[in-house]
């Protein structure tokens, strides 16, 4: 992988990562438009630069990490994930991830879905703080997010969607969603690079390098952007923005 594909990948996970659109299903497709030959560093290195978002997270927000309300929270919300997770992880490497059908249905699917829901969905005066979410509403919002270990899903689309689902207001699940992509994120790259620690080179580990600095870059953009956007409009440009993606790369690129 060359240092060109390597800063065009890094700005798509950094500019996707936390949006309601799939970060790994962007790379997938991305990646396939580029013409870079699927392999396991590929994988490996689509998983991997996801750190350099989930830093963004923490430099913006250390000060959340420190409140011990707002961790038990999270390590309710990381359970479910984690030991589905886990015991996913073999199928999903090998069958699910550099599957572009998957991630096109996917996306399609998902946002229909994200705008039937807001279409019927009424906002509730429940949790307006990540501290103040429930801890039944944390472990359930780990259900939801185990849902995006299928790529295409988008992990921030399940846990915002199931939030606001569970009466949780919109800009508190949307920052609780980032607060808990960072246990994940941690567990689901370390978990991959200890793996496949044979597939890094010299070479590599610079491709990885471009790539996590540059998705840390465009990811502090972007976190920034979203909770100013969250504020005072819905989701459903995020599901229309899916379905056309979707169709896009059905009828132009697999016909």
């Amino acid at each position: 992988m060359g240092i060109l594909e390597s800063f065009v990948l890094g700005i798509v996970e950094g500019a996707t990562e936390f949006l309601p659109v799939s970060s790994t299903g962007h790379l997938i497709l991305v990646s396939e438009l580029l013409r870079i030959p699927e392999s396991d560093f590929l994988k490996t290195f689509e998983i991997a630069i996801q750190l350099g978002a989930i830093l963004s997270v923490a430099v913006l927000y250390w000060k959340s990490f420190l409140e011990l309300e707002v961790l038990k929270r999270l390590v309710l919300g990381f359970i479910p994930t984690g030991i589905i997770g886990f015991a996913a992880y073999p199928f999903v490497k090998s069958y699910l991830l550099g599957s572009e059908v998957i991630v096109l249905w996917a996306l399609l699917l998902g946002g229909i879905a994200l705008i039937v829901f807001e279409l019927i969905h009424k906002e509730s005066d429940g949790a307006a703080s990540p501290s103040e979410i429930s801890y039944t509403q944390s472990f359930l919002i780990g259900l939801f997010q185990a849902i995006a270990i299928v790529p295409g899903v988008s992990r921030s689309a399940a846990t915002i969607v199931g939030g606001l689902a569970l009466g949780i207001r919109r800009v508190a699940i949307v920052e609780f969603s980032f607060l808990l992509a960072v246990p994940t994120m941690l567990a689901a790259t370390g978990y991959d690079l200890l793996k496949n620690a044979g597939s890094l080179s010299s070479a590599n580990v610079l491709s990885l390098a471009i790539g996590f600095v540059t998705s840390f870059v465009i990811a502090l953009l972007t976190i920034k952007l979203f909770l100013a956007f969250v504020r005072t409009r819905s989701f459903i440009p995020f599901g229309i923005y899916r379905i056309f993606v979707a169709a896009l790369f059905f009828f132009f690129i697999f016909r």
